[in-house]
């Protein structure tokens, strides 16, 4: 089989695997609760914490910052170069913000970015630089530590892999790769699930609130204890 057809089978691969809904299984499984309807909405390992348990939340986390590494090494071990490697990851991030079991109704995939972005520059030293991996980190940590909130750091965090790709030696495909990365945090949070009931904003504003703060409205408490669409579940 050429490096062409086991690249696709990856790719494929890749998304199924993403699109794994395990925080929703998890919610499921040990609390009877649909994550769409709790919290933020989001399939994801942050709002599972938040809706259960921090066991869950991170365990989930866990697994799904392994099956971005997961995908890019099995890419390695097939002798797909590091834009490749890099692509299949991306593919494990869009089945997870868009799962086809869940009806694309996915997370945010954050945890599977950091899983790739790290797994990278380890198999790939001579064409991938560690630095913008540190960087991006770095900058979620400081961004977060100052001003307590995530989703504007995570956001410069992404953008600035792809910036930091090109002046550290990173190949004019990895650097794309990352730039499409960028491009799906973006388009995520832009895209997010139809505007709650009784909540009334200009567009404007409303994909400016989605594009800073990951959510429709300013502020966090009202968004987390906003009444979300069809019938609430309640926790046992």
């Amino acid at each position: 089989m050429n490096s062409t057809a086991v690249w696709i089978i990856l790719i494929i691969a890749g998304y199924l695997l993403g699109s794994i809904p395990m925080s929703y299984l998890v919610a499921r499984a040990a609390r009877g609760i649909d994550l769409r309807k709790q919290g933020t909405g989001q399939v994801g390992g942050g709002n599972l914490w938040r809706m259960t348990s921090r066991k869950f939340g991170l365990s989930v986390g866990i697994y799904d910052f392994l099956k971005g590494m997961l995908m890019v090494w099995i890419a390695h071990t097939q002798g797909l170069d590091a834009g490749q490697q890099l692509i299949v990851g991306l593919a494990v991030m869009v089945g997870h913000n868009w799962p086809v079991f869940l009806r694309f109704h996915g997370g945010r995939g954050i945890a599977t970015l950091c899983g790739i972005a790290v797994m990278l520059p380890i198999l790939n030293p001579n064409e991938v630089s560690p630095w913008p991996t540190v960087i991006g980190a770095s900058t979620v940590i400081l961004v977060t530590a100052i001003f307590r909130t995530s989703p504007i750091s995570v956001l410069l965090g992404a953008a600035f892999l792809p910036l930091t790709s090109w002046p550290f030696g990173s190949s004019v495909p990895v650097i794309m790769a990352f730039l499409a990365i960028f491009v799906i945090v973006v388009v995520k949070r832009l895209t997010a699930q139809p505007l709650p009931e009784g909540i009334t904003i200009s567009k404007r504003r409303l994909y400016m609130n989605r594009l800073l703060y990951d959510r429709d409205i300013a502020d966090r408490g009202a968004w987390l204890h906003r009444k979300h669409a069809g019938k609430k579940e309640k926790a046992p």
